[in-house]
């Protein structure tokens, strides 16, 4: 790790291997980890401060009075990786294949802010030229929203906003391929500050700094090895053994020790992100409302986050994590073991007699086991019923939510940006993230109320009325709000908390003991 040091190369882990690295089809923050190094968006986010952003490929920008019409100025030396400039033209052409419904982009609905775009998606128009983004000339972008939006661009941090080179794409396989083949290295080409060089499936990414960057002389670091590692001991072993200068998860018993020997590598803060389970509305018994609430009202949130997760969590009252300023919807998820039987009851499982097989799915990673094996012992405590474990690894695990092959999906979302919407739009009806089946006409009409209200106070309310349909229907059972908790060494510099955790790798570097 010395060495690596010395030769400005930042070794981390980043959890999982990504399912894509195409900013357009990326979902987890695995993926995005790595997106943020190969490509850049229009702003970046502030390496300290959340919700605050930097200049990006755009060096200034404008709006009108009520924040509904924002124009960039793409910096003149913004450059691709094989050299080409960074245009106005390539952003519309990007946001082009993102809203081409053939594409299947799961974010899509991230872009329904700009004018016209949910029709487009939609297929409700087909004219492109409606939708609103404009080239007014080569290094001007101008972006014409459906409503006042003053937290606008905190959401371009998002790689969904990214540009992506479609002239490559197109020749690789076509406009709506999905088969990534433009992702290899000495195919790709990317924006940002760093160029891929390896990938090597499961066991490392390798980037290394792009020359044709526009802030080449600025950014310290040479280079970046990702290491997708799904068991957080075998990255904390490696951390320790000097293979890690950032090991992105500590477990529980080991953060206890930490803590207890005063470890001077440990970090830890809160996250804006929420631990939850999805329900498969469409599988029976989940079909049922009542259902889905009595194993809500089943779960002791106090038990798991004092006696499991053990990391400085909170119990979820909400499925919006704390940490929003002005949103202060309460929410009624909690505790009530009494009402889950009778509501169980109701549906016609008594004492969970007849209750049908259910299945909870997680990713491959033991403290989903841990959490998962406590659930299911509350469930059948309370409620009487019984529900089997199964993992799988993450790229699977991710294609079976995609297809609806599930019944109960662990789940977590961490903000793309500082507003409430970035969690209550996932589960909008449009929305490719929204794999519970469920649909409110109600829900979906709050959100895009919301989307388009300009007053603050009542835009809280909005959102509030929103959650209120989504907490009663129950199509997700929020568990608690993330805790971060990681290793740092300390020759890692630049790197600090953040509840948002992205961290702009401009501003990392790496210090030496010579």
């Amino acid at each position: 790790m010395e060495r690596a040091a010395k030769e400005g190369i930042l070794l981390m882990d980043i959890g999982t291997e990504p399912k894509t690295l195409d900013p357009q089809l990326a979902t987890g923050q695995p993926a995005h980890r790595v997106i943020t190094a190969l490509f850049e968006g229009l702003v970046i986010p502030h390496p300290q401060r959340d919700g605050v952003v930097l200049p990006g490929v755009a060096d200034t920008w404008e709006h009108n009075e009520d924040a509904s019409v924002w124009t960039f100025h793409i910096r003149e030396n913004a450059r691709w990786s094989d050299g080409r400039s960074v245009t106005a033209s390539d952003f519309v052409r990007s946001y082009h294949r993102m809203l081409t419904p053939e594409l299947g982009a799961d974010f899509a609905t991230m872009l329904y802010r700009l004018e016209n775009a949910e029709a487009y998606h939609r297929g409700e128009i087909d004219d492109f030229r409606e939708v609103g983004v404009r080239a007014l000339d080569a290094h001007t972008l101008q972006l014409r929203l459906i409503g006042p939006t003053p937290y606008f661009l905190t959401m371009l941090n998002h790689y969904a906003w990214y540009p992506v080179p479609v002239q490559l794409i197109e020749s690789e396989g076509g406009l709506t391929d999905r088969s990534g083949d433009w992702l290899q290295p000495g195919t790709i080409v990317s924006n940002g500050p760093f160029v891929m060089e390896e990938w090597k499936p499961n066991s490392r990414i390798r980037v290394r700094k792009n020359p044709n960057y526009w802030d080449h002389a600025a950014v310290a670091l040479e280079g970046i090895d990702f290491m997708p590692i799904e068991d957080s001991n075998t990255a904390v072993r490696m951390f320790d053994g000097g293979e890690l200068h950032i090991a992105s998860t500590v477990p529980s018993a080991v953060f206890e020790q930490r803590v207890a020997q005063d470890d001077p590598h440990l970090r830890m803060g809160q996250q804006l992100g929420t631990y939850y389970y999805l329900l498969n509305v469409n599988q029976p018994p989940l079909d049922d409302v009542r259902v889905r609430q009595a194993l809500s009202l089943a779960i002791d949130r106090g038990v798991i986050v004092e006696q499991v997760t053990r990391g400085g969590e909170r119990p979820a009252h909400r499925f919006v994590p704390d940490g929003f300023r002005d949103y202060d919807y309460q929410g009624p998820v909690h505790f009530d073991p009494e009402r889950a039987r009778a509501l169980l009851a109701e549906a016609g499982y008594p004492q969970g007699q007849g209750f049908p097989p259910l299945t909870l799915t997680y990713n491959t990673l033991e403290g989903h086991q841990r959490i998962g094996e406590a659930i299911t012992h509350m469930w059948q405590e309370q409620l009487g019923i019984r529900v089997e474990l199964q993992n799988m690894e993450w790229k699977t695990f991710l294609e079976r939510k995609d297809q609806g092959d599930f019944q109960i999906g662990r789940s977590g979302w961490i903000a793309d940006y500082y507003d409430p919407l970035t969690f209550l739009e996932i589960m909008i009806s449009e929305s490719g993230n929204n794999d519970s089946g469920w649909e409110n006409a109600d829900y979906d009409a709050w959100i895009a109320q919301a989307m388009r209200e300009g007053d603050m106070a009542q835009r809280n309310q909005e959102m509030g009325e929103a959650e209120s349909i989504l907490m009663e229907d129950m199509p997700l059972i929020p568990i608690y709000f993330y805790s971060r908790r990681w290793l740092q060494d300390e020759r890692v510099q630049g790197w600090h908390h953040k509840m948002l955790d992205n961290h702009p790798y401009q501003f990392v570097s790496l210090r030496t003991s010579d």
